[in-house]
């Protein structure tokens, strides 16, 4: 027998005595919806504990959308550096010049979609939170409380349309239609920090009682999901040279694309086979090692060479170590550097691995 469907006011009462401290969230005044537009556009496919610093620099940075909108874009995507996924950098940018010439937030779900780089989640997310429209976004946290919740035990993805359907129902009680935002964010954290994908709470959560998973001793075991194929692998080399005064040479890479308009060492274009890989200047040039790095489609084996020269090629960008990088390429200069200053041992010692899949729960703390 199927419990109870739980009680949407049970868990307004769990969230306002555990919810967490977000910088985003307003506690004592309405929502900012500057502030919850530009969090959900960091927390795709990111979790919480990395977007916060960044979320934090960029609202010092640019304390309004106007701001923003009027900033030059290179400043924009220094900021975002290491963040990952740069198509949102370029939809953020191009998303608060739309807004700002309007002179006001748009507020219903279509107005948001028809805004760069906000699809059905985000406008969805942004709606509840920020306008208390009475709808339920479905992200990670959210699928996997509701998953439980019903028992649903059809593999991911065939089943998410059973569980938006079964997470609407949640969000249809009286309770949860008063306080959609609360609503809402109160399921992220329920799923943030007790119902988690490993050794859920379930001694601890309000709806313990009404948890078919849990009554049938399934909660850890849900949702399921379909077994992914393996990630193709590219390969590709990139050069880390560096002068005298330390300075090392940077190029931008084309404004589309995989890290589109960002820095990054120069290099070989990264192939199903290891590229040909012809230097961008003569030097004494040294195996710094290779790294791994997950994207979301492939996986890329980026073999890093270093040197020294006296002059820095004039065709590229000279410019500190320390300036903001995307993380593939802040490893390569990292890598490149250590070889050069003899603080790696070879090869092996230099193999690395690094990941941008990070999933959108909002998110595992």
């Amino acid at each position: 027998m199927n419990p109870a469907l739980p009680s949407a006011a049970a868990l307004l009462r769990w969230y306002r005595a555990h919810r967490r401290a977000l910088p985003w969230r307003a506690t004592d005044r309405s929502p900012n919806p500057y502030h919850v537009w530009l969090s959900e556009i960091m927390l795709q496919q990111t979790v919480v504990a990395t977007v916060i610093p960044y979320f934090n620099r960029f609202i010092t940075r640019f304390p309004t959308i106007e701001a923003l909108a009027s900033a030059p874009d290179n400043d924009i995507l220094a900021l975002w550096a290491g963040l990952g996924y740069y198509a949102r950098a370029r939809n953020l940018i191009a998303c608060a010049r739309a807004i700002a010439a309007t002179g006001h937030f748009p507020d219903t779900l279509d107005s948001l979609r028809a805004l760069p780089g906000i699809g059905p989640y985000t406008a969805a997310a942004i709606g509840a939170i920020a306008f208390n429209l009475p709808i339920v976004p479905i992200d990670g946290n959210v699928e996997r409380v509701t998953a439980r919740i019903f028992a649903i035990q059809t593999p991911l993805p065939a089943t998410k349309p059973a569980i938006a359907a079964a997470a609407a129902r949640l969000g249809n009680q009286p309770a949860a239609r008063t306080a959609p935002g609360d609503f809402v964010q109160a399921l992220f954290d329920l799923g943030a920090t007790i119902c988690t994908p490993r050794n859920p709470s379930c001694l601890l959560c309000p709806w313990q009682s009404s948890c078919a998973a849990h009554a049938q001793g399934i909660a850890p075991t849900l949702p399921r999901k379909t077994p992914k194929s393996p990630r193709p692998i590219r390969y590709g080399t990139a050069f880390l040279l560096r002068d005298p005064t330390g300075a090392i040479a940077l190029r931008r890479r084309p404004p589309t694309g995989l890290l589109g308009s960002m820095l990054e060492l120069p290099g070989t274009a990264w192939e199903p086979t290891k590229p040909a890989a012809p230097p961008p200047t003569e030097a004494n040039w040294h195996d710094a090692g290779t790294i791994i790095h997950i994207f979301t489609h492939f996986e890329l084996h980026l073999h890093i060479m270093a040197a020294t020269t006296p002059h820095l090629p004039p065709t590229l960008q000279h410019a500190p170590p320390t300036t903001p990088l995307p993380s593939l390429m802040r490893k390569a200069v990292e890598a490149g550097m250590a070889c050069l200053d003899g603080r790696s041992g070879g090869r092996k010692e230099q193999v690395k691995k690094t990941s941008f899949l990070k999933k959108r729960s909002k998110k595992l703390l």
